[in-house]
């Protein structure tokens, strides 16, 4: 494994085209790689789920919306942190106390131990299903990914800071393939809750449905353990 993290920060100073599929590469590690990220993947399938029969698109497009709202998350607390002169992406305890806390609830929600109404904050149809609630709880997530992220991103900002001024168009490409990589793995993901809704026929009130809602809930409120476990 070291070898092959190896080879990709080598060939990120490599040819146009081979940095990109590095940067690309980096991407992907990010969540497939790390304890943090991956608590991503039942998230997002559990709220796939709850939403009830979804076709294979909406499901990819809902997991696509999710992933955005991390990497936004993330750009702004890395542009923040790093301004005040602390490392990119450290929030802090209470950065991971808050995430871990969104999961408790996420987490207990889907596992129909607690009922959340969301009335009287948003009309619920605005909230709990579409690309709103999708955002919503990417960008939440995002608070206590920082530091994970930027651990694996660092390879990448390193040629970029070191390029920027005199190849902005590469710095560029290279930021954005990796945002491309680290999106795409959360959106299969969630878009395969979608694709096997699609050939099982599930309904929101299916037993099949049921049984994967929960199970992802229970894997949320285990991540959301875990965070609580690193935020000391």
């Amino acid at each position: 494994m070291d070898a092959l993290l190896t080879s990709l920060t080598e060939a990120l100073y490599g040819s146009f085209a081979l940095a990109l599929l590095a940067s690309f590469a980096w991407g992907v590690s990010s969540i497939l790689l790390s304890p943090c990220h991956l608590s991503s993947i039942p998230l997002v399938v559990g709220y796939i789920s709850s939403q009830g029969q979804e076709g294979m698109k909406r499901s990819y497009s809902l997991s696509l919306v999710f992933a955005l709202g991390i990497l936004i998350t993330i750009g702004l607390i890395g542009a923040i942190t790093a301004s005040a002169g602390r490392m990119m992406g450290d929030v802090g305890v209470w950065g991971n106390i808050i995430v871990a806390g969104v999961f408790f609830v996420v987490g207990l929600y889907l596992m129909d131990v607690i009922s959340l109404s969301w009335s009287g904050i948003v009309p619920r149809t605005s909230f709990a299903r579409g690309w709103k609630g999708a955002l919503l709880l990417g960008l939440i997530f995002g608070i206590g990914l920082g530091p994970c992220t930027f651990a694996f991103m660092a390879p990448v900002l390193g040629v970029v800071f070191s390029v920027s001024s005199t190849d902005p168009v590469r710095a560029f490409s290279l930021i954005a393939a990796f945002g491309a990589g680290h999106c795409a793995v959360i959106a299969l993901a969630g878009g395969a809750a979608g694709t096997v809704q699609k050939y099982l026929n599930w309904t929101e009130k299916s037993k099949g449905a049921t049984y994967l809602k929960r199970g992802a809930g229970a894997l949320v409120v285990l991540a959301g353990v875990y965070y609580l476990y690193t935020a000391f």
